[in-house]
């Protein structure tokens, strides 16, 4: 008989927190009143002051039939038009990040529909798309110019050393569901491309650097220049000191972050050659505060820790191009981390080379395939909370990729076929095909669907790892057993890659010049997704007598998944854009009940996701000089973390001193003094209030 965990209820001084926040409740509807009333004034204000004069900005100026036509690379790794991908697609451009007040790429990531990013403290995110979201999720690929920033040791990223200078980057493409057959296995739920600007776009000198409440201080330099005709640079460095946040009971929760990075790009281009080389590196003055497992009443201890990593990565890419469909790509990149904190890592290093081949083949096929090698090696000392055996690995994993893009009917009809072979140390070969059909009748409307298989292989963690988890108090039939229980969880080799089979459908239409709207659905069949099966219980070994309960993860978790994500975009007159975008999510799960409170990225993920979301912006140039950007968003409540849905919005006031000169002031999370959007739960962490922010400063241009 398999024994029933009771897990732990709320602390007191949780409960009472609650109890103050319900109480607060109607001052807050009143601030909300208030604030949408100022809301209202300030569009007014804006029609009213409003002149003929175009913007100089190039992307408000272009019209939505235009911003269709900007072109992607992620979707296919070849570039299209947006409207033209077989997939659901969002882009955030650089003029969307400057206008929302995002300081960082996560708060930058919540424009794009069916992307679920919530903040757990001032340095930790949790951040998935279409579900299975959790501080240490799993089933998204996220790159950098190209470059995995995907983490062998728990199959996610680490959010906190995703960085960049915010202004060099020139779009995100956010893919919403599979990339497995072009970008390989963990591309499972989607995809994210940051995608920063050439050397030759970033030229002269950029200054920016302000300060605030929360946003304590911030600095950030950039210099372009040409090391000869052929060949333009730049260099950057930035640095900022963010606050620490509070906790459910007020406490301060020691995780403050200061960070410094640097880095360099050099361009080179020489007839049909064109060559990069790119680098970064980065310092991290990082704190948390753990709840460590003891044996002793009341069975938890609150550590506060902190730490110093370090790293860096270097990239060298050479492209190739014979025609508008034949080129060929060689990329090779390398990264180290030291001295991560959690799980605490001595260094983690990985090793890439990526090969891609496009050509045409008769008149109707556009082949793209491609070879990859990819090297991890990591080094992971014991801790209490956790202990990887062996300390050192190394792992290797090669792939190999086609693809055909099939013209059926020329430019009304296109099918594209393709898979890719992944071969892993873990379970060894993985296939994961996909077929995508698009069919443009005429250049308003175009219609796609999809069929995918995807999956994603194991970590080191589920391999090696051993967690020191909570300490039990109670078994069935035991209400008070006579000396603690502590539950430890296993890695085992046994654990097998999960699985993913995904059917979507799109719609985007072209309503006017200033208006558009693109829809999405999907079903997803979840297969062999992570559980935990218990071992038998044995004595544990030290001074205080008690018993270890093991449990080993699994692959006997089953889900499904249906959802629909739309977004408009809508131009009432040249220099006031609205963008909209709703998400719904469902999600069903058949796991082990007695163990789905342990894991928000698997069987307890139908009560960790929002099932709803809504954001719109408004962008609005009052005058050449003046700009006033709003950002009203809705998500819904998470039960899994009895976290309450919350309704904030952020407000970016610019003004333009000079043409050089520019000052802004920016207000974030105004709705509220505080709310909570996500908790972290393999390795426990405090949960912490994301507070309201206000911040000004400066950009300088020459």
């Amino acid at each position: 008989m398999m024994p029933v965990i009771a897990l732990p209820s709320f602390r007191p001084e949780i409960q009472k927190n609650l109890a103050i926040a319900i109480n607060n409740h109607s001052r807050q509807q009143l601030l909300k009143q208030k604030v949408l009333i100022i809301i209202a004034l300030c569009c007014c204000a804006n029609l009213t002051f409003a002149n003929g004069k175009r913007s100089d900005n190039p992307l408000l100026d272009l019209s939505i039939e235009e911003l269709m036509k900007v072109e992607v690379t992620s979707a296919s790794r070849r570039s299209q038009k947006l409207s033209e991908v077989a997939s659901a697609v969002f882009v955030i451009t650089q003029d969307d990040i400057r206008r929302s007040g995002a300081t960082n790429i996560p708060d930058a990531l919540r424009m794009a529909p069916g992307v679920e990013v919530a903040r757990i403290g001032t340095d930790k995110w949790s951040i998935s798309i279409r579900g299975f979201n959790g501080r240490f999720a799993n089933k998204l690929q996220v790159l950098i110019d190209g470059r995995s920033v995907y983490t062998p040791l728990f199959s996610g990223v680490i959010w906190s050393q995703q960085d960049t200078f915010i202004e060099d980057i020139e779009r995100i493409e956010v893919i919403r569901g599979p990339g497995a057959t072009v970008w390989g296995a963990n591309a499972v739920n989607g995809v994210i491309n940051i995608i920063t600007k050439k050397a030759a776009d970033t030229q002269g000198i950029l200054f920016t650097a302000g300060g605030g409440s929360f946003e304590r201080a911030f600095a950030g330099a950039r210099y372009g220049g040409k090391l000869n005709e052929d060949t333009p640079f730049r260099i950057y460095a930035k640095g900022f000191a963010r606050d620490n946040t509070h906790s459910l009971s007020g406490m301060n929760a020691q995780d403050k972050w200061q960070s410094a990075r640097a880095g360099f790009r050099i361009d080179h281009s020489r007839g049909i050659d064109h060559v990069t080389l790119q680098g970064d590196i980065f310092v991290n003055s990082i704190g948390d505060s753990l709840q460590q497992p003891t044996l002793i009443s009341p069975f938890t201890r609150l550590d506060v820790v902190d730490t110093h990593e370090k790293g860096g990565n270097i990239r060298l890419r050479w492209d190739r191009k014979f025609s508008e469909k034949s080129s060929i790509m060689l990329q090779t990149y390398y990264d180290r981390v030291q001295n991560q904190l959690i799980p605490w890592t001595k260094y983690a290093e990985s090793f890439d080379v990526d090969f891609q081949h496009r050509l045409p083949l008769y008149d109707r096929h556009d082949i793209t395939w491609g070879l990859n090698y990819r090297l991890y090696n990591n080094k992971v000392p014991a801790t209490e909370l956790t202990i990887f055996t062996p300390q050192q690995k190394t792992n290797h994993n090669f792939s190999a990729f086609i693809r055909d893009e099939i013209t059926l009917l020329p430019d009304k009809l296109q099918l594209s076929l393709g898979t890719r072979f992944d071969h892993n140390d873990f379970t060894g070969l993985e296939v994961q095909p996909s077929g995508r059909l698009m069919w443009t009748p005429n250049e308003y409307n175009s219609v796609w669907a999809a069929i995918s298989r995807a999956v994603r292989i194991p970590s080191r963690g589920e391999n090696d790892v051993t967690i020191t988890g909570r300490v039990l108090q109670s078994l069935p039939g035991i209400p008070v057993l006579p000396v603690p229980v502590m539950m430890v969880v296993q890695g085992t080799d046994r654990f097998d890659s999960e699985k993913l089979i995904a059917y979507e459908m799109g719609y985007r239409h072209t309503l006017t010049a200033n208006a558009s709207i693109d829809l999405a659905g999907f079903f997803n069949d979840y297969s062999q997704l992570r559980d935990f099966r218990p071992g038998e219980i044995v004595p544990g070994n030290g001074i205080l007598p008690h018993l270890i309960m093991p449990v080993f993860f699994s692959n006997g978790t089953s889900a499904y998944s249906y959802g629909i994500e739309s977004s408009i975009d809508w131009r009432p007159y040249e220099k006031w854009r609205l963008q909209g975008s709703y998400s719904f999510l469902d999600i069903h799960t058949k796991s082990n009940p007695e163990f789905r409170q342990l894991d928000s990225t698997s069987g307890g993920a139908a009560k960790a996701n929002p099932q709803h979301q809504f954001s719109l912006r408004s962008n609005h140039d009052s005058s050449e000089k003046l700009q006033l950007n709003l950002w009203l968003r809705y998500v819904s409540g998470l039960a899994f973390f009895n976290i309450p849905q919350y309704v904030t919005m952020d407000a970016k006031l610019a003004w333009k001193y000079t043409r050089n000169i520019e000052f802004f002031l920016v207000g974030q999370n105004l709705f509220s003094q505080h709310h909570r959007e996500s908790q972290s739960d393999f390795i426990p962490t405090i949960a912490s209030y994301i507070p309201r922010g206000v911040y000004g400063g400066f950009e300088w241009r020459y």
